[in-house]
C-alpha cells in the first residue's frame, strides 16, 4: 500500500501529543511566527503557500473551492504570502478571482514575477499581472530565473518608487546558477531572494543563505519538500519520536521546521492545493525550531 500524505497525517495527528493536546492543533486566536524583511522593517509571517501547478485551474466552482479553503485556512492561521508567476498557467487570474470573491487582498502578501526578455514585454508583462492580480500595487516583484534580469531591473527601480510594487527580488532554483545569482546579489541592491532549501537540497547553506544575511536580504524558500519527492520518500517512515520535541505532528511540519530552522529564512512557501495540506503546512509556523543539535540528528537521519 502506498502510503499518501492525506492518510498519514490522519495517522499522525492522533499519536503525537504534547502538554496534553495534538501538537497538530494551536490555540484558538495564536497566529504564526513572523520574520523581519531587512530592507524595510515589515514583519512577514514564515509559512506562505506557492501556486505552481496547484492554482492553475479553470474556473469551474468545483476546481476553485478547495482553493479558496487553502487560503482561507492560510489567512485563518496568520499568514499571507501567496507566490504566483506568468509562467504558471491560470495561477494569477485564480489567485486574484478568489481574493476578489473573498474581500481578502488586504490579507495577502502577493509575490510574482517578470519571466520574459526585453524590458518593453517586461513591462507589458508586469502590467498584465496587476490586471489578473486585480490589484493596483504587488506587495513583491521578482525577475523569474534571472532571466533578462539587466532589462528589467530598470523597470522594478522604477515601479518601486511609484508604489507599483512595494518590494524586488530575485529567483533561481538550480545549483548550477548559484555562481551568477551569487555575484547578482552582490552587484545589486535586492530585497528579496527565492531560492530552493529542503533537508535533502542543502546547497545554499554554503553561500547564498550567508549572503543574504550579511547583505539584508529576505529569503523566501520553495520547493521544502525537495520538490516532493523527499515527503513522499520519508511517508512510507515513521515519525521519529524526537518529532515531539519540536511540536511536529507530521513528516511535512519536520521538513518546513528544518528550513525555517536557518535564521537567514524569512518565509518557506509549499506549494498546495488540498486543505488539509494547508492546514498541516502552516503548523511549522507555531512552536519551536530545531537546535544545533537536533539540526544534525536530522541531517544524519533523513539528509542526502
Amino acid at each position: 500500500m502506498t502510503l499518501t500524505r492525506s492518510t498519514f497525517l490522519g495517522i499522525a495527528g492522533a499519536a503525537v501529543l504534547t502538554a496534553g493536546r495534538s501538537v497538530a492543533q494551536t490555540a484558538p486566536g495564536a497566529r504564526m511566527h513572523q520574520r523581519k524583511i531587512p530592507s524595510n522593517g515589515e514583519m512577514l509571517p514564515v509559512v506562505g503557500c506557492g501556486t505552481w501547478r496547484t492554482f492553475d485551474v479553470g474556473a469551474k466552482p468545483e476546481d476553485r473551492a478547495p482553493l479558496a479553503e487553502v487560503l482561507r485556512i492560510l489567512f485563518e492561521a496568520g499568514g499571507s504570502t501567496i507566490d504566483t508567476s506568468p509562467m504558471y498557467g491560470s495561477a494569477e487570474a485564480v489567485v486574484g478571482d478568489l481574493l476578489a470573491a473573498a474581500k481578502t487582498r488586504d490579507k495577502a502578501f502577493i509575490a510574482t514575477k517578470v519571466w520574459t526578455s526585453g524590458h518593453d514585454n517586461g513591462i507589458a508583462q508586469m502590467r498584465q499581472s496587476l490586471r489578473l492580480l486585480k490589484t493596483d500595487r504587488i506587495d513583491l516583484m521578482q525577475i523569474h530565473n534571472l532571466l533578462d534580469w539587466r532589462a528589467h531591473l530598470p523597470t522594478l527601480r522604477a515601479w518601486k518608487a511609484e508604489g507599483r510594487i512595494r518590494l524586488m527580488g530575485v529567483t533561481h532554483y538550480t545549483q548550477s546558477a548559484h555562481d551568477e545569482l551569487e555575484a547578482v546579489l552582490r552587484a545589486e541592491k535586492w530585497d528579496f531572494v527565492q531560492l530552493n532549501y529542503a533537508l535533502d537540497d542543502r546547497a545554499v547553506e554554503r553561500r547564498l543563505l550567508p549572503l543574504a544575511a550579511e547583505r539584508g536580504i529576505a529569503v523566501l524558500v520553495n520547493q521544502p519538500f525537495g520538490g516532493g519527492g523527499l515527503l513522499r520518500k520519508m511517508l512510507s517512515r515513521k515519525l521519529p519520536d524526537w518529532a515531539g520535541e519540536i511540536g511536529c505532528a507530521s513528516w511535512a511540519q519536520l521538513l518546513l521546521k528544518f528550513v525555517l530552522a536557518n535564521p537567514a529564512v524569512t518565509c518557506v512557501i509549499p506549494g498546495t492545493g488540498k486543505p488539509e495540506h494547508m492546514k498541516d503546512n502552516v503548523q511549522a509556523g507555531f512552536g519551536v525550531y530545531p537546535d544545533a543539535a537536533l539540526l544534525k540528528k536530522m541531517v544524519a537521519a533523513i539528509g542526502t
